[in-house]
């Protein structure tokens, strides 16, 4: 059996490669139990179809069905609480994307801090909390203005 940690990460790194796909119904089956927001902004959206909902109505795709990126998530700092059965992830993420419009560069860099609980063996997202450090060419990714850096 593969331990906590990596389980955790697992879960981490799925997002990733769910949205690069630009499978936003598995995104929202993934976060559908979590609580999902904006830093710390007061606010946040939980059920899947309500997930499935932000990243169709946020996030342009191409005729590929995808968004042309490439989430790369680093620095994961993983807590497990064994006895509890819960955990956190503290993470960077990095947003490349290349399209015809704009040729490969990072477009967004930020923070995911993130909460899991354990519930009959199996890990899930509890809470998954995005901090926006650093934006450059969006245009051509997000459909509305993202959250303020400030």
């Amino acid at each position: 059996m593969t331990d906590a940690a990596t389980q955790i990460q697992n879960l981490v790194h799925r997002y990733a490669e769910l949205i690069d796909l630009g499978d936003f119904a598995a995104l929202g089956q993934l976060l559908g139990r979590a609580e999902v927001g904006s830093g710390d902004h007061p606010g946040s959206l939980t059920g899947p179809e309500a997930v499935t909902a932000m990243f169709t109505s946020t996030t342009r795709r191409y005729e590929d069905g995808t968004p042309r990126t490439k989430h790369v998530t680093t620095n994961c700092i993983v807590e497990v609480d064994d006895v509890a059965g819960t955990g956190t992830c503290r993470s960077y993420f990095t947003v490349l994307q290349a399209v015809p419009a704009l040729p490969l560069q990072p477009i967004v860099a930020g923070r995911y801090h993130d909460r899991f609980v354990r519930e009959d063996g199996t890990w899930r997202f509890d809470e998954r909390r995005f901090f926006i450090d650093l934006v450059g060419d969006v245009s051509q990714h997000q459909l509305v203005p993202l959250p303020s850096t400030d």
